[in-house]
Order: structure tokens, then C-alpha cells, then sequence
């Protein structure tokens, strides 16, 4: 399905009018940055698309490109999961 490039464009002036930080990594966004700047601004998906997200507003937030390149087409939960996996604990003391 096509997605309406007038709504996409909406949707992503309405987000940034109040310059919201990354919804994924919690960071400032720089909405000056130059198109395929790392740490510009995109509009995410919540639920992605590929999982049966919806296009509407009320599935987008805030992200830097890299965050949302690294979420791809993860859910919070999967997110969250990974982010448990890589979790290390240890006892070992470095010198």
C-alpha cells in the first residue's frame, strides 16, 4: 500500500513543531541537521509497519536516524529484550 506523502509531511511537521527529543534513545534531536545525518530527525514507526503498524499519528514518534535504523522493524518489547540480552554482569576486576 502507498503511503500519502501530503499526510507523511503533515505528520512529521506536527511532531517536530515542539522539537521533542529521541523517543528511542532519549537524546536531544538537532532539527537543523542535514538529510542522512546520523542524529537528524526521522519519524518512527511505534509499531512498525512490516508488524501491521498503522501510518496513522498516533503510531510515530521522534527518533535520530541511527536509533531508528538500529529499532529497524523491532517492537518495544523486542527492543527491550535485546537491550536485556547485552546486559553483562561480572566480578572481575580490571587492571
Amino acid at each position: 500500500m502507498a503511503r500519502n506523502t501530503a499526510t507523511r509531511d503533515r505528520h512529521r511537521a506536527y511532531i517536530a513543531r515542539t522539537k521533542p527529543p529521541c523517543a528511542i534513545c532519549g537524546d536531544e534531536i538537532d532539527y537543523e541537521l542535514p538529510y542522512l545525518d546520523p542524529k537528524e530527525f526521522v519519524v518512527d514507526h511505534i509499531l512498525p509497519l512490516a508488524k501491521g503498524g498503522s501510518d496513522e499519528l498516533g503510531n510515530k514518534q521522534p527518533a535520530h536516524r541511527s536509533c531508528n535504523r538500529a529499532k529497524s522493524d523491532k517492537t518495544e518489547d523486542q527492543m527491550a529484550s535485546e537491550r536485556a540480552v547485552r546486559t553483562f554482569v561480572t566480578d572481575r576486576v580490571w587492571t
